[in-house]
């Protein structure tokens, strides 16, 4: 896909949003200061996939491993992602961005599982950017979860073991019917994936960053762009085959 100015850019990009607890301990703030300025970086680099034209942003806002943090900032996580719901919906909706949610969500509490519903269906709409909030969300469970669901069919069906193919558990997947992520940023220095769509990034271009997330902006969205223009995806081709 060709943005406006002829740059290569990906459909499809996959962020793994880190460094908000160091954003704020190098301003010896809470660790959920850092965290609320992250929520306006979220909204920043949102708005920003849309003007460029990306089709699916995927953001990896709380795995579940997450759940092992301290019991106070976990319930701060939860009731900061209520509130963001909240406030942010309306102005999602007018930005024509359809928010979904990805992940297992029997965790959350009752409050939280219902404004994720109302917001999915405030959303529906939307048709300029889909974005894929992953949340108690990991790529193991993912599989494992596809993989269940098609062993259940086979049962049910009594058909043999061919029937479990490459396409049917991706069909499974949280992220079935969607493009595969072309691109996967992560922020704060980390070099590795952490269980995010362990699947779906088998092609997937990487690109870390050391800035933290609070500090991602519109500029450090274009640099992670313009690494994706200047590389060759092959696939197992030769560089002469493309």
């Amino acid at each position: 896909m060709n943005g406006a100015s002829g740059q290569l850019l990906p459909r499809h990009i996959a962020i793994v949003m880190d460094g908000n607890g160091r954003w704020a301990r190098a301003r010896r703030l809470p660790r959920t200061a850092g965290h609320r300025q992250g929520v306006l970086a979220t909204r920043k680099v949102v708005r920003a996939c849309g003007e460029r034209g990306i089709e699916v942003l995927t953001l990896f806002a709380f795995s579940s491993e997450n759940w092992q943090r301290p019991r106070a900032e976990v319930s701060t996580l939860m009731e900061l992602f209520f509130a963001t719901l909240r406030r942010e919906v309306r102005e999602l909706a007018a930005h024509g961005v359809r928010l979904r949610f990805i992940g297992d969500r029997a965790a959350f509490s009752t409050k939280l599982r219902r404004q994720i519903e109302l917001t999915e269906r405030a959303t529906a709409g939307g048709g300029d950017l889909l974005l894929n909030v992953a949340a108690n969300y990991g790529g193991r469970w993912d599989i494992v979860q596809s993989v269940r669901g098609l062993v259940d069919d086979i049962a049910a069906r009594g058909v043999g073991g061919e029937n479990v193919t490459t396409e049917a558990i991706e069909g499974r997947l949280v992220t079935a019917g969607m493009p595969e992520p072309d691109l996967f940023i992560r922020t704060g220095g980390e070099h590795r994936i952490s269980n995010f769509l362990i699947w779906q990034l088998a092609y997937t271009e990487l690109y870390f960053t050391d800035v933290l997330w609070p500090d991602f902006d519109q500029a450090a969205l274009d640099s992670a762009l313009a690494s994706f223009a200047r590389r060759q995806r092959r696939y197992g081709k030769t560089g002469e085959q493309i």
